[in-house]
C-alpha cells in the first residue's frame, strides 16, 4: 500500500503508477481473434475485456468481487447559493443510502456489487474556496488516506462515486485549475439551479481560481485548495487501486474531476480507469476530451452517487461473458476466413 502520510509521499506514489500487464492483454486479443465472429465485430466489448485483463493481470479476467464506494462530504462554498438544496441534504442522503432507498442501492444490487458509503466529517464543511483553501494539508491527506483505506484490496473492480451538496462547484473549480478556463466553461446546473444560481456558481468558480493561483501550477494543490473531502477520497482510492492492480470505473463530472490530477501527474496515470457514463452536467464532455477518455454510456444522467459507474458494470460483465463463453472457430467447427 503506498504511503499517503505526506504530500511528498503522495506525490511520489502518483508519479510512479505501476504499468499494466501487457502479456495478459495480448492473451485476450489472441483469444478474441479465434472466437466465432468477424475480427473486431464486438467493438468496445473486446477492448474492455483486454483492459480488465491488463489491470487484473489475468488472461481470463473476472468480476466476482465488485466494490462500489460512495464518499460523502460537505462544502463551505454551499453558503454562496450555488445549489438549490441545503447542505443538510448530504447527511440525509447518507441516511437514505443506509436505508437502501437511493438509486445507487438498486444499481449496485443489479450489478452484483458490494456497496459501501463513507461519510467524511459532514459536521465540518470544508472552507469556502472563494476565500480560503478547502482543506489544510493534514485534512486533505486524511481524506486521501481514508479513500485508499476504504478499498477492498481483493476487489476485481472498483466503482467510485460521491455525494455532497455544492460539489459540482468544487469539481468545476478543480477542472478549470487543471485544464484552463473560467467558471462559465465548466460550471453547469448541477442539482438544478436556476439562471441566477448558475451565475452565482460560475462567479464562485472564478473567485476561487483568483484566490488560489497556486492551484493552476500543481495538481495536488488544486485538489487540496479547490476540491473537497469526498473528492480527495476518490483521488486516494483511485491511486490505491492502481497500486493494487484493480481497474476502476469513475462516475460523472465530479468524480472524474476528483481523479483527474492523477492524469496530469504522470503519463498514463488514469489508464486503469474508465468513465462509466458521460454526465449531463455541462463540463463533463469537456473534461472527457481533456483526458482523452470516452465514456461507456450516455444516458443523460447527472445524479452522482456512483450511479453511472454501477450501471456500466453489466456492460463489463457482457464483455467477459462473450470473451469467456464464446467458442473458437476450431471448437465450433466453423470455417475461419480464408
Amino acid at each position: 500500500m503506498p504511503d499517503f502520510s505526506s504530500l511528498a509521499t503522495l506525490r511520489a506514489a502518483a508519479l510512479a503508477p505501476p504499468p499494466g500487464d501487457e502479456a495478459a492483454a495480448a492473451a485476450v486479443a489472441a483469444r478474441q481473434a479465434q472466437l466465432t465472429k468477424p475480427p473486431g465485430s464486438l467493438g468496445r466489448l473486446e477492448e474492455l475485456a483486454a483492459w480488465l485483463a491488463r489491470w487484473q493481470s489475468r488472461a481470463m479476467p473476472r468480476l466476482e468481487r465488485v466494490q462500489v464506494l460512495v464518499f460523502a462530504g460537505n462544502h463551505g462554498v454551499a453558503a454562496r447559493g450555488v445549489s438549490p438544496y441545503p447542505a443538510a441534504v448530504t447527511a440525509q442522503m447518507v441516511a437514505n443510502f443506509a436505508a437502501g432507498g437511493a438509486a445507487i442501492n438498486q444499481l449496485a444490487a443489479l450489478a452484483g456489487a458490494a456497496l459501501r458509503v463513507v461519510p467524511l466529517a459532514l459536521e465540518r464543511p470544508t472552507a469556502d474556496i472563494t476565500a480560503a483553501a478547502a482543506m489544510a494539508e493534514a485534512e486533505f491527506l486524511d481524506a486521501v488516506a481514508t479513500g485508499a483505506a476504504s478499498l477492498d484490496p481483493a476487489a476485481d473492480l472498483l466503482c467510485l462515486g460521491e455525494m455532497g451538496i455544492a460539489n459540482t462547484t468544487a469539481g468545476a473549480a478543480l477542472a478549470a485549475a487543471l485544464f484552463g478556463g473560467r467558471g462559465a466553461d465548466w460550471a453547469g446546473r448541477g442539482t438544478g439551479v436556476d439562471a441566477e444560481g448558475l451565475s452565482r456558481k460560475q462567479a464562485a468558480v472564478d473567485a476561487a481560481l483568483a484566490q488560489h493561483p497556486e492551484a493552476r501550477r500543481d495538481p495536488l494543490e488544486a485538489a487540496r485548495r479547490l476540491g473537497g473531502r469526498e473528492l480527495a477520497a476518490i483521488l486516494g482510492a483511485t491511486l490505491a487501486a492502481r497500486h493494487h492492480r484493480i481497474p476502476v470505473l469513475l462516475d460523472g463530472f465530479t468524480g472524474t474531476a476528483a481523479a483527474a490530477p492523477l492524469a496530469l501527474l504522470a503519463p498514463g496515470g488514469l489508464d486503469h480507469a474508465r468513465i462509466g457514463h458521460v454526465s449531463a452536467e455541462a463540463g463533463h464532455r469537456r473534461l472527457l476530451a481533456a483526458l482523452e477518455q470516452q465514456a461507456l454510456l450516455d444516458l443523460g444522467m447527472r445524479l452522482g452517487e456512483a450511479s453511472g459507474a454501477a450501471l456500466a458494470v453489466p456492460l463489463l460483465r457482457a464483455a467477459l461473458a462473450c470473451h469467456a463463453g464464446m467458442a473458437t472457430f476450431a471448437e465450433a467447427g466453423v470455417a475461419d476466413r480464408a
